[in-house]
């Protein structure tokens, strides 16, 4: 099958998912009632998307396709951080009826809330990666962390923004950048990004510099 024929089978099928949720709650829908609803082979749907997280999963990807497009544009990578989560979120803002509906849920289902952490960690190591932060190694692995942790702090902004330019969304995302900022996350990247040699580490110690990028509500 073609690849603008795929697209639109992702397409048609996530719009229809996300339309049943906000109408009738994820947990309430099944993997038919979803193909039925977007008008698709029943078969094929089967063969693509065997559970209902894989379509959680498909919304993950197609906003990290959007994240990740290059257009060009060069910033520091505190811009670039913020530039690459709110397309993520503009994504999720397309279909926010259906994930508010999604999000609702995860807390009385451990077993995807654990699939979607593990994927929106591999998310925020590209998300990192693309925005010049160092993601490999102990130091890495922190700031990823740290990156993970900004995107959940923001996403609760999120989830109560009723505003059309998501001006609620981009404040909590800067007052999170600011925190991360004071605590080390973007210290020495734009000099590795332009030498090879091995810095010494800039971060905090590893105890103090995970529990503080674990949450950014807290004060100083």
């Amino acid at each position: 099958m073609p690849m603008e024929e795929d697209d639109q089978f992702d397409s048609t099928l996530l719009d229809a998912a996300m339309s049943l949720a906000a109408t009738k709650g994820w947990q309430n829908l099944s993997m038919p009632d979803i193909a039925r609803h977007a008008g698709l082979d029943l078969g094929e749907v089967r063969r693509r998307y065997p559970f209902k997280t894989s379509i959680l999963l498909l919304l993950g990807q197609l906003a990290d396709r959007s994240a990740l497009i290059d257009d060009g544009s060069l910033g520091s990578p505190r811009e670039t951080l913020f530039d690459l989560l709110m397309r993520r979120f503009d994504v999720f803002q397309q279909y926010r009826a259906g994930v508010l509906a999604v999000l609702k849920t995860l807390p009385f289902d451990p077993p995807v809330t654990l699939i979607l952490g593990a994927a929106t960690l591999d998310s925020m190591r590209w998300i990192a990666g693309a925005a010049g932060i160092r993601t490999t190694g102990l130091e890495g692995i922190l700031r990823v962390q740290g990156v993970v942790a900004l995107w959940t702090y923001t996403i609760r902004a999120w989830e109560k923004d009723e505003s059309e330019d998501l001006g609620t969304t981009m404040a909590a995302l800067e007052q999170a950048l600011d925190r991360a900022e004071r605590l080390g996350l973007f210290r020495g990247t734009e000099e590795r990004l332009s030498d090879d040699t091995p810095q010494p580490s800039s971060l905090p110690a590893p105890e103090a510099q995970d529990a503080n990028f674990n949450d950014f509500s807290d004060g100083e």
